[in-house]
């Protein structure tokens, strides 16, 4: 079976967690955990970065830094995975699920503005396949209403937004670094904190809800409990796994754009023909190959492609049940307006394989697509 997935290594690895362990830090915050936040802040623009042991973790730091209470609302997609909601519920926050494009299955930013009443405190853009939402408008939104933006940008590391590097745009910015992304430390994420008053309060937040940073910078004699928190922060072992994939960020996202653009030419034709609909990527948007998706025309000829695939040993998913269809979401968010992209481009999703190393297989995965694709049209 030709997998979904296959987590990608540089080789360095190992290597780097040899020497964590020989320097006798296996805790966070020791010298590879500095090396990837001085990377994030270089290549993203960040005021201040900080990885945490998932992206989860960075949206309920970010959470918390919004200073929801229970009731306030939250603007989002209800195309997205379930943390994007879960971190602000945590709070006792209402996700209030919008509309998507229909081009980038992004959150439709022309729906936004009509969501917002009295309760609402932030916009929660997802950057569907490392495709930038519109960002402008979004930010726009914002500062007439006084809303905080949060990026969830879970797949969106090496993307650009404008030549802006996705999550460094709104107040603060959430990355994946899990082992279906596209720079991985097996789990792992990073909060991107851009708005500048916000920066000492996450620290705090990541360690605990104490000032232990401060104190081991030599800013505090003592360190102790001041706010509310947790333990946000991934070990050593993760941050250094991860630096070797950040030292080859450029090379791994090269490569993939390669496999993106071969899938994306090869489909053309039957996208032609109608069978198929391949992604759409805007001209000021630069993204970096998370994933490569097909549109077919309903549920149950996703269904009948997904299983030829199969037959012909080749993985390939759906992604999200949309959030407010799903038990949770019901019962503690609500819809504004009508979520008919959403409802409809879920049902007819379907990701192919996309790892470093799949190219050799390219050739067999598309005529099978081709030939799944087109099945219902022949019959």
């Amino acid at each position: 079976m030709i997998p979904f997935n296959k987590p990608y290594m540089t080789g360095r690895e190992l290597w780097y967690i040899a020497q964590a362990h020989a320097a006798g830090q296996l805790a966070g915050d020791g010298a590879f955990t500095l090396k990837c936040h001085a990377w994030l802040e270089a290549r993203t623009g960040a005021h201040k970065a900080l990885l945490t042991h998932s992206c989860t973790a960075a949206l309920e730091m970010a959470a918390i830094l919004a200073n929801l209470q229970p009731g306030d609302e939250v603007i989002m997609p209800s195309y997205t995975f379930v943390s994007t909601a879960n971190a602000f519920v945590l709070r006792g926050a209402v996700p209030v699920f919008v509309d998507i494009r229909a081009d980038t299955l992004n959150i439709d930013e022309t729906r936004i503005e009509a969501a917002i009443t009295e309760r609402t405190r932030a916009i929660v853009p997802v950057h569907y396949a490392g495709v930038a939402c519109e960002m402008d408008t979004i930010m726009d939104i914002a500062r007439r209403y006084g809303l905080v933006v949060i990026e969830d940008a879970a797949q969106g590391i090496m993307s650009a937004y404008k030549g802006r590097p996705l999550g460094s745009i709104g107040d603060l910015g959430a990355l994946s670094f899990h082992e279906t992304k596209n720079i991985i430390s097996g789990e792992g994420g990073a909060l991107l904190v851009n708005n500048t008053g916000l920066a000492e309060r996450a620290e705090i937040i990541r360690e605990k809800g104490t000032n232990r940073a401060r104190f081991f910078r030599g800013q505090v004699d003592k360190y102790t409990w001041i706010d509310v928190g947790s333990s946000y922060l991934p070990s050593e072992l993760v941050a250094a796994f991860l630096y070797a994939q950040m030292e080859e960020a450029e090379t791994i996202t090269r490569q993939r754009l390669a496999i993106w653009n071969s899938y994306h030419q090869w489909f053309a034709d039957i996208e032609n023909k109608g069978a198929v609909r391949r992604p759409v990527v805007p001209a000021h948007c630069s993204h970096n190959a998370h994933m490569y998706y097909l549109l077919l025309p309903g549920l149950e000829q996703r269904g009948t492609f997904i299983e030829e695939l199969r037959k012909n040993g080749i993985q390939s998913v759906f992604h999200y049940v949309p959030l407010d269809r799903a038990p949770c979401g019901q019962r503690v968010g609500r819809v504004h307006g009508e979520l008919t992209n959403t409802w409809d481009l879920s049902d007819r999703l379907v990701r192919l394989p996309l790892w470093i190393g799949v190219d050799e297989h390219q050739p067999g995965i598309v005529q099978a697509a081709i030939a799944a694709a087109l099945l219902k049209q022949a019959s």
